[in-house]
């Protein structure tokens, strides 16, 4: 059975919610819920219950709260079990156990692109204060310190991000309100207000700065960091440096957004070549890929789809962010398993890897005249958001079946790796020599 606790308190599937007991049963089965089915000692949730100030009847009175909770929860396959001297929730999924777990491996990922993906998705299971029509504020704080906390760190670490990529309109949007609702921490405040003001809401961006700097005196006596602060005077001074981050190393501007140089001499060496340094550490900028509405981009720019339907594609992510979320991934994979091949020309293995992409391509693509006059294999409109790896997977298959594919070489500099055409046999080096923390 499913439960949201990040807001007010939800059963059941999304939109078809589930009445469970009365408002102190609810209580008391969502401090059950945030324990993540280890049991919770009858004492303490009696402390819980009544904030700290129980009456001589809670025990009996938590008893009886089991007992009917038990009833409501069994024809939904959850259930109250007794463990020692407490009680523990089993048959559950609760939001808060996902968010716990997205925001750990966001932490944990060196992929920009994916730390993004992940941030968000466990910042968006957040509806509103933890238990926000079951608990007070103090009791929210004993409940739910941990989670804000990790809530937080995960905004911040988010909100840098996409600044450092540009999309300072994402975290204006995403995160002004929770910055607003959390002004003593700074490095959330920090970033915010630097969105703000690349957003051309300057005056936003100060008010949020005034709030902090009145939390953080009158909550601990103390004026704002040196962090906060220096934000602040540049945004005073109308500094150059808060403007948009400096352009990647060999980038190219596409749409609003950066593509890496094209230097391999074939489509299907661009695509490997969109992640910097395969030849060593794989490092947090590398990636160049990191949404999919760059991937799109990327596959225009190839002129592997023309630009109307890079135009339509962007506009359907945006409708369906989950389903292009999965077709970066498959695009990705498909990179890595061009790369092995393309660099492992006897293993039939790493061939074999890359023919069903290739054959999956090949059974949806149309041959249609370009505006040159020249007739193009594209994806058929059925391909909808798969058309850009269909459109990289047909340009792979072209490269397989062609002689240049027994000349590519990949750059043998230890932070490199990029794919280039060499006829001549004697280039040891990438035109660029681009290296895995080039792109920001």
């Amino acid at each position: 059975m499913e439960f949201r606790l990040l807001g007010s308190f939800e059963a059941g599937p999304a939109g078809e919610p589930v009445v469970v007991g009365r408002r102190q049963e609810r209580l008391l089965l969502a401090i059950l819920l945030l324990e993540a089915g280890h049991a919770v000692a009858i004492d303490r949730l009696a402390d819980l219950l009544w904030d700290g100030e129980p009456p001589p009847s809670a025990r009996g009175t938590l008893h009886t709260y089991v007992g009917r909770l038990r009833t409501a929860l069994a024809p939904y396959g959850a259930g109250i079990v007794t463990r020692g001297s407490g009680y523990a929730v089993e048959g559950a999924e609760v939001d808060a156990a996902r968010f716990t777990d997205l925001a750990r491996a966001a932490a944990a990922t060196s992929d920009l692109a994916e730390r993004v993906r992940l941030g968000g998705a466990a910042l968006a299971l957040w509806r509103g204060p933890l238990l926000a029509d079951l608990a007070g504020e103090s009791l929210r704080r004993r409940l739910g310190g941990p989670l804000t906390d990790l809530r937080l760190a995960t905004a911040e670490a988010y909100a840098r991000v996409l600044l450092d990529m540009g999309h300072h309109e994402r975290v204006a949007l995403d995160l002004a309100a929770l910055a607003g609702a959390h002004p003593t921490r700074e490095g959330l405040v920090a970033h915010v207000m630097t969105a703000l003001y690349r957003a051309a809401r300057q005056a936003d961006a100060l008010a949020l700065y005034d709030l902090a700097r009145k939390a953080l005196a009158t909550g601990s006596g103390v004026e704002p960091g040196v962090e906060l602060e220096t934000v602040h005077q540049r945004i005073l001074a109308g500094d150059p440096r808060l403007e948009r981050p400096a352009a990647p190393v060999y980038a190219v501007r596409v749409r609003d957004l950066w593509l890496p140089w094209s230097v391999g001499g074939h489509p299907a060496l661009e695509l490997c070549n969109t992640y910097a340094g395969w030849g060593g550490e794989r490092q947090p900028g590398a990636e160049w890929l990191r949404g999919y509405p760059t991937l799109a981009v990327w596959a225009g720019h190839q002129d592997l789809l023309d630009d109307a339907t890079v135009t339509q594609l962007v506009e359907a992510a945006r409708r369906d962010p989950l389903g292009a979320a999965v077709v970066l991934d498959e695009t990705r994979e498909l990179r890595a398993r061009l790369y092995a091949c393309l660099t492992r020309p006897e293993d039939a293995k790493a061939f074999a890897a890359v023919v069903p992409y290739v054959e999956a391509a090949a059974a949806v693509s149309v041959f249609r005249r370009a505006p040159d006059g020249l007739g193009r294999w594209r994806p058929a409109p059925s391909a909808g958001l798969r058309a850009p790896l269909h459109a990289a997977a047909r340009s792979a298959g072209e490269l397989l079946a062609d002689r240049r594919r027994l000349t590519v070489c990949a750059c043998s500099s230890p932070t490199c790796g990029w794919l280039f055409v060499d006829h001549s046999g004697r280039r040891r080096w990438c035109s660029t020599a681009t290296c895995g923390d080039h792109p920001k």
